[in-house]
């Protein structure tokens, strides 16, 4: 659940923060949080781990989660798969980033639920889902992606947020950025709009093939649950 005070300026985004909210001409709000990668860091070194041992297949899990009450709660969902050993690494891309859409998906519809409400409006929030994907690519190919994002400063972020108000009143259920017009420009709608990704996060498309015997689908739609451990 994003906040007026997340928003930092774009010089204090680096590569080790885990928290703030930036806004892009390219890709609208981005919760840096989502943005970070390590997620599928360590989804990518589960496959390595799968690929180099001596079965011929491997179950992969990934999740995303949320905690509440200084992490003494944690739930979220989660796919499985059984993956064939011996696939390319644009294969392993390709399965990675279909495994991430599905979650993502998931997991926003599940904080949307009326249960969740008291706690947050997260859900498909406008800067969760295209986050989510920058990070992906952020950890399959790491680069100074900022400097292609035309972050604006905190200032002017400020008065987008003052302007259209909460980010989280602005649902986005697709991948698509959600962009908002300067409100200090003539001639806008001042309206929200569905962007197009850069093609820096366009290269890589979903594993979709599952009748290959290279993909074996084992949970779905998975439900993590975790009291007191913070995992």
């Amino acid at each position: 659940m994003s906040k007026r005070s997340d928003i930092i300026e774009p010089y204090e985004w680096t590569n080790d923060r885990r928290t703030g909210l930036v806004y892009s001409e390219v890709l609208g709000w981005i919760d840096i949080g989502h943005a970070q990668g390590t997620d599928i860091i360590s989804l990518l070194a589960d496959f390595s781990k799968g690929e180099s041992s001596s079965n011929r297949s491997y179950q992969i899990t990934y999740s995303q989660k949320m905690f509440v009450h200084k992490k003494t709660f944690g739930t979220g969902k989660f796919v499985r798969w059984e993956i064939s050993k011996g696939l390319s690494v644009e294969e392993i891309h390709s399965i990675a980033l279909s495994m991430m859409l599905t979650t993502a998906c998931l997991f926003e519809n599940y904080q949307s639920q009326w249960f969740f409400s008291w706690h947050t409006d997260s859900g498909f929030s406008g800067e969760d889902l295209t986050s989510d994907l920058l990070g992906f690519y952020r950890a399959i190919l790491p680069s100074n992606y900022q400097s292609r994002l035309q972050l604006i400063s905190k200032q002017d972020a400020l008065k987008r947020w003052d302007y259209y108000g909460p980010i989280g009143d602005y649902k986005n259920k697709g991948f698509l950025p959600l962009l908002f017009p300067n409100p200090e420009k003539q001639c806008i709608s001042g309206k929200p709009y569905k962007g197009k990704l850069p093609m820096f996060m366009t290269w890589i498309h979903p594993f979709c093939d599952l009748n290959s015997g290279k993909v074996k689908i084992l949970t779905n739609d998975g439900t993590h649950y975790s009291f007191m451990s913070g995992q």
